[in-house]
């Protein structure tokens, strides 16, 4: 199982969103009452990430939530899984389009 780190701050996550402008970072946001983000993340778990991997818990970490969508100009849905290079998101998907087979290749495009 994926190692990831738990985003509970808007400073945590604005650290992170700094962090990316050296170094890519893998973002979801998980809804931890859905079934469908239950099983996108599954597939984030499950996913052997060569970078560093984040998790936001959408409901337990709303503001936090609602900053990423504001920082990376992108409506909020969950789940939903990012991609972030440079301080911007680069690739986004969202309910069963969050795949180990899609992670993947969209961590190989950088």
């Amino acid at each position: 199982m994926m190692a990831y780190e738990e985003v509970t701050s808007v400073s945590q996550w604005k650290d992170i969103l700094e962090q990316s402008k050296k170094q890519p970072v893998l973002l979801l946001k998980h809804s931890t009452t859905c079934p469908v983000s239950a099983h996108a993340f599954g597939e984030f778990t499950s996913f052997d990430s060569p970078i560093k991997t984040y998790l936001v818990k959408v409901i337990e970490s709303r503001p936090v939530s609602n900053e990423i969508g504001n920082d990376l100009a992108i409506r909020h849905e969950s789940p939903q899984a990012f991609l972030i290079a440079n301080g911007e998101s680069v690739w986004n998907a969202s309910h069963w389009k969050i795949t180990k087979k899609d992670l993947a290749k969209a961590v190989e495009s950088i």
